[in-house]
Formats: structure tokens, C-alpha cells, sequence
């Protein structure tokens, strides 16, 4: 089939089919009236060469690169006879041309080999020259006259030594000229390619086409001179793919036609459906919750395709890669090529789509580490990440959180301005919650508490002196020898009166309470009032007679 222009490019193409032919025809080289006969040379003289011409008075001149071959070699010598033409006259010395003479022959050859059957057959050549009246095509030393209005060139396009196809319409072998038309052959081209698609459109069955170029979005594929567009969604059923990782051109590739658009002129070709669609047998025989093996095909930053075998690709997100929630790449843990095993989380064979899981098939790493470990445990461990409630620590493949009352017994201090990332710590497991997969740590116990380091100097019921620190409803802080706070409870500062208590002023107390687990001091003014009283009720029974009655001694208290 004879290759046409693109069909979108008819309706700019400048034609004037009422221009006459016969003047345009004119304008094409006169071809001369004279036949071809014999000259003989005379002479051959520096760049010219002297003809005798039968007939003439006066012999003809020609150049000598007329009888000179490709490497500049003279075909001819004198007294050697060659054909002629006279193509004129000058002053009665005939103007004659050699090269005419063979082209003339290899015309009349030429128009002779094409027969009576000449109409439409189609002919290559490059436009040499433009004249008035169209154009002059030249092929292997054979001249073509294409008119105007056959020429279907767009308006303002490059013409000269463009390499054309077109066909014969008229033949005049009395002038040795030959017709051609582009025009006639695009009709012809358009006959039989709609008579080509009309024909691919009945069709139901697979096609072989050729692949012509190929593009991000796709393929154009040729069939029988027809081009159709095989879309990226329509070469797999794994979804859309880079056509070019796939195939290349001129590549033979089955197809089906699915529509034709007649605007773009265009076929709409698939190659996925020339097989069965593997998704009916997805719905068929696949479930929610299947193990299944599959290939990694494609790694992305933000998960794998993995691929069923059947031409149909999964998608494992990077979250259900692995139960650890730092994974910024899943390069880190997977390979193209490789196999794994994943459960399947997800059936969509509306929008074609299929999750599965890797992680789901491992062990939890909670679990694992409930197994290992128990609650009282000391570990190392290593600070992951720092925030402002405290700081979570990777133990194994899990994380455990220490807040900020759990890792320092002051409670102005805080894991972020005290810690920092990749730091290894000592901690111990206070809570495992099974319930909600949570590691509670501490490190209270394991550092020496400020109440235990007052304990070493202080015991219960010895006298302390502190300052007042803050006043709150249930009682008074005060500051024990500028370190240690210490609570009095109200109903513990009798005989003091807490509404004449401001923060500064000094208080004598006593140790009523010691609580090193829980980091507390409380400190009772009652107590040491009683303890004051006693001390005074001993001195005094020491003093006195031991018969003296109780009655006695508030009588002689009284006075």
C-alpha cells in the first residue's frame, strides 16, 4: 500500500482544480518536436565538443561534460557516432543536447514499459523545480509534471527536494510527458483505508500490527496502512505501563480494535484484551485474608508493586511492609526480583485494584517482646525520639515511652532539655499493657531519690526548720535546708495561724513523714507542740515529789 500525508492536512491544502490544464501543461518544459538522431564528433576542443548533424549546414556545439562519466572519464572520442536532439537554433547553428537525447530515450522507454494499464499506478520522486504551472518531479533521469492543483501541497510549505509519492493520470507519449497527481492519490488512499477500517471494525478477532512510535502516553501501531493508538492503560492488565520498557518499533504486536474516532481519524487498538482477563479469576478463586507468594516488580518511595504472575500486580504500602513505623525507604527491606509472602487486605476488581500486606504474616513485635520480657525488668535502651510529655525509647523492634514524672524525680526537669536521640539509657518495664500495646518505662527507681538522700541525714520526729515556699489551700511548702520541700498539712500547723503565715517566714516542725517511693516530706508544727509538752511534763514530774496528784499540779499551774 502506497503511503499517504496525514488526512488532517487535506483541508489546508491549497488546490484550484478550475485553473485551465492546458496552459499549465505549457508551462512544463517544451518538450522539442525533433527526434532523436546521430551526431558524430568532429573535434573535441578544451570544454566543448563539436557535432556533425545530419541534415545541418553547420555542425553543433556541446559542453564535454556531456559525454563525460561519474569520474569525470570521456565516454565518447572522435569520430565516435552518439544521439542527438536539437533543441534550437542560434545565427542556423543548431543547438543540440546529448543528454537530452538519452533522457528522451529513457522516457519513451519508460512510457513504453508502462503499457495501456497506466492509470493510477504509483510513482516516487523529488520536486526538482517549481514553475507557473506546477511542479517537476524527477526520478532515476525520469521527468513527471505534476499540476497545481494535484499537488496537495499545504500552502507556504518547502517543496523543492521534498521526495513525494503520487499517481499517473495522463500519459502524452507524442511529447514524451508523463502526469502525475498527489491529490489522486490520497483519494485513493482514503478509499481503501476506509474500506480497510470499515472491514477492522466487523472484526472480533486478534490482529497483528506494527509498531510505528512510541510515546509516554502510548503506541501507535500500523494495520494494513491504518493507524490506531494503543493507549498505556490497554498493554496490561497490571494497570498503566511504560510502553517503552516493553516494546520498540517496528515491533509485531497482537491487537484488538476496540472503536474508531473520527476526528482524529484514528483506530483505539488494546493488547490486553487479546487475552483473558485475569481479574475474573482474582474474583474467583482469591479471597480476603489468602497468603499468597509474589515478585517485587517496582519499588517506589512510598511502597512496592509486587506482581501475581497472572498479570496482575499488587500494591504493598510502606506501611504494611513491617510493624517498625520508621521505615523511610522500603529499599531498606526489599529488592526487585525478590519473592515474599504477603496476605492479601484488599479485593477491588471494580478499579482493578489489589492490596496485600507483608507484615501481617510476622509476628507483632509487642508480642514478641510480652513474651521476652516482664513488668520489673531492667533493660537498655535507646532514646528514639524526644517530645515534650517525655521521650520514647526503642527497646529491641518496639518503643516504650518514659514521661517525664517517670524519668526524673524533680519535676521541673524534662527528657528533651536533659536527653538526646541515640543516647543509651537504663530503664525498667513498669507496665506491659497487652490491652493497647503500650511499654510504660521508668528510672526513678533506678536513681537515687532526693528523699532518700534527706533520710540520711533526717529521721522521723527530728526537729527541722524551713522556709515558707508557697501557701495552697491544703497546707504550706516549705524549703528544708534549701533542698528538700516539705508539706505541712493544715490541720498539722497548730498553734500556728495559717491567715498570719507568708511565704519567707522561718517554721519550726517536726519529720512526720518519710516516703521515698513517692518523693515525699511532711513536716507537722502540732507534732512538735506535743512533743514539747511531753518533754515539759517529764522535767517537771522529775522535779517535784512523786506523791503530788494530777490535781496538784494544775492547782500549783493555776497560781
Amino acid at each position: 500500500m502506497a503511503v499517504g500525508i496525514n488526512t488532517h492536512e487535506l483541508e489546508k491544502i491549497v488546490i484550484d482544480e478550475n485553473e485551465d490544464f492546458a496552459s499549465m501543461f505549457e508551462q512544463f518544459e517544451k518538450k522539442e518536436s525533433e527526434s532523436v538522431s546521430q551526431g558524430e564528433i568532429v573535434a573535441i576542443k578544451d570544454n566543448q565538443v563539436i557535432i556533425a548533424v545530419c541534415g545541418e549546414k553547420k555542425e553543433g556545439v556541446i559542453s564535454i561534460d556531456e559525454i563525460k562519466d561519474a569520474k569525470g572519464e570521456l565516454l565518447f572520442k572522435e569520430g565516435d557516432f552518439l544521439p542527438i536532439v536539437i533543441v534550437g537554433k542560434r545565427n542556423e547553428q543548431p543547438i543540440v543536447s546529448h543528454k537530452k537525447a538519452i533522457r528522451r530515450e529513457k522516457m519513451r522507454q519508460y512510457i513504453k514499459d508502462l503499457g495501456e494499464d497506466y492509470k493510477d499506478k504509483v510513482v516516487e520522486g523529488v520536486v526538482i523545480k517549481r514553475n507557473k504551472g506546477g511542479y517537476v518531479v524527477e526520478n532515476n533521469g525520469i521527468e513527471f509534471f505534476m499540476p497545481k492543483f494535484a499537488a496537495a501541497f499545504k500552502e507556504g510549505s518547502k517543496i523543492e527536494g521534498k521526495k513525494i509519492k503520487a499517481c499517473i493520470i495522463n500519459i502524452k507519449p507524442e511529447e514524451d510527458s508523463i502526469v502525475i497527481s498527489r491529490k489522486r492519490l490520497f483519494e485513493i488512499e482514503n478509499t481503501v483505508k476506509k474500506d480497510v477500517i470499515d472491514n477492522l471494525l466487523k472484526q472480533d478477532g486478534i490482529l497483528q500490527g506494527k509498531v510505528k512510535k512510541i510515546t509516554s502516553f502510548g503506541m501507535f501501531v500500523d494495520i494494513d496502512g491504518v493507524e490506531g493508538l494503543v493507549h498505556y492503560t490497554e498493554i496490561s492488565y497490571k494497570g498503566p505501563v511504560n510502553p517503552s520498557k516493553l516494546y520498540k518499533e517496528e515491533d509485531i504486536v497482537p491487537v484488538k480494535v476496540l472503536s474508531y474516532d473520527k476526528d482524529k481519524r484514528r483506530l483505539a487498538l488494546s493488547i490486553k484484551a487479546t487475552t483473558d482477563d485475569p481479574w475474573k479469576e482474582i474474583e474467583n478463586e482469591l479471597e480476603v485474608g489468602d497468603a499468597i507468594k509474589v515478585t517485587v516488580s517496582n519499588i517506589e518511595p512510598y511502597g512496592v508493586f509486587v506482581d501475581l504472575g497472572n498479570d496482575i500486580e499488587g500494591f504493598l504500602h510502606i506501611s504494611e511492609i513491617s510493624w517498625n513505623k520508621n521505615i523511610q525507604n522500603p529499599e531498606e527491606f526489599l529488592k526487585a526480583g525478590q519473592e515474599i509472602d504477603v496476605e492479601v487486605i484488599e479485593i477491588d476488581t471494580k478499579d482493578r485494584r489489589l492490596r496485600v500486606s507483608l507484615k501481617k504474616l510476622l509476628d507483632k513485635p509487642f508480642e514478641q517482646f510480652a513474651k521476652k520480657h516482664k513488668e520489673g525488668e531492667i533493660l537498655k535502651g535507646v532514646v528514639a525520639t524526644l517530645t515534650d510529655f517525655g521521650a520514647f525509647i526503642k527497646l529491641d523492634s518496639i518503643d516504650g515511652l518514659l514521661h517525664n514524672e517517670d524519668a526524673y524525680w524533680n519535676k521541673n526537669e524534662k527528657c528533651k532539655d536533659l536527653m538526646r536521640v541515640g543516647e543509651t539509657i537504663e530503664v525498667k518495664i513498669a507496665k506491659i499493657d497487652r490491652e493497647k500495646e503500650r511499654i510504660s518505662l521508668t528510672r526513678k527507681g533506678l536513681i537515687a531519690s532526693p528523699v532518700e538522700e534527706f533520710a540520711k541525714k533526717y529521721s522521723m520526729d527530728d526537729a527541722v526548720v524551713g522556709s515558707v515556699r508557697d501557701i495552697k489551700d491544703f497546707g504550706v511548702f516549705i524549703k528544708i535546708d534549701d533542698e528538700m520541700d516539705a508539706l505541712i498539712r493544715n490541720e498539722d500547723l497548730f498553734p500556728l495561724k495559717k491567715e498570719e503565715i507568708k511565704v519567707g517566714d522561718k517554721i519550726n516542725g517536726v519529720v512526720s513523714l518519710i516516703d521515698a517511693e513517692n518523693n515525699r516530706i511532711r513536716v507537722s508544727v502540732r507534732r512538735l507542740e506535743r512533743q514539747k509538752e511531753k518533754a515539759n511534763l517529764k522535767n517537771f514530774n522529775s522535779n517535784t515529789n512523786d506523791k503530788m496528784t494530777l490535781g496538784d499540779i494544775i492547782k500549783d499551774q493555776i497560781q
